[in-house]
């Protein structure tokens, strides 16, 4: 294993909050991550996000976090913002509620992981992992009872990073989750049955 390939053992993981606001701008750098995303692309209307890219999408996301709810967790070590999960109530992604390919398989209430972000120099290195298990702890506490993530698998290769931006089916299983559909033969959808 080369060392850039070593496991990270010091994460900490906080909920973004407005006072972790510069933590998430750090991360996510002047292009919001993915060409202007700023993890808008779930909230959003297709027309919207397009419309909005950028500065836009940027200030919706901080005023989703200044109005108090928390779009996803962030990872740290060494005191450095690493990366980033979003999580919530499926509710929340009027997109994803949109989508032919992630429809809802059942009515159950599902709390949804809609995007992983790891800083360059960090992937391949466990933080995806420890990141949804770290959204799964965080769903508990809010009285989640199933966490739900969307992955892709390529079908063969290795696709870039910027397109796996939901995650790979392997961080999801190294955190426990388990297949439970696949409305497509890249996007399984994976749960998290969390015990009472």
């Amino acid at each position: 294993m080369h060392a850039q390939e070593e496991f990270i053992s010091d994460l900490a993981f906080h909920p973004l909050t407005l006072d972790r606001w510069k933590d998430l701008e750090s991360l996510f750098g002047e292009r919001g991550a993915c060409g202007g995303c700023w993890c808008m692309w779930w909230r959003l209307k297709r027309s919207d996000f397009e419309r909005q890219k950028g500065k836009k999408n940027k200030a919706a996301l901080k005023k989703l976090v200044r109005s108090g709810q928390v779009p996803g967790i962030l990872a740290y070590s060494e005191r450095k913002t690493i990366g980033w999960c979003s999580i919530g109530p499926r509710e929340e992604f009027p997109a994803l509620e949109r989508s032919r390919v992630l429809k809802r398989i059942d009515d159950t209430p599902v709390w949804s992981v809609v995007c992983l972000f790891i800083a360059k120099g960090f992937r391949k290195r466990g933080v995806s992992a420890a990141l949804l298990k770290a959204a799964v702890d965080y769903a508990k506490k809010k009285g989640a009872r199933i966490v739900e993530g969307y992955p892709i698998e390529p079908k063969k290769g290795k696709w870039p990073d910027a397109f796996v931006w939901t995650g790979l089916p392997s961080a999801y299983l190294k955190a426990g989750f388990k297949e439970v559909h696949r409305g497509s033969p890249t996007r399984p959808i994976m749960r998290f049955f969390i015990e009472k």
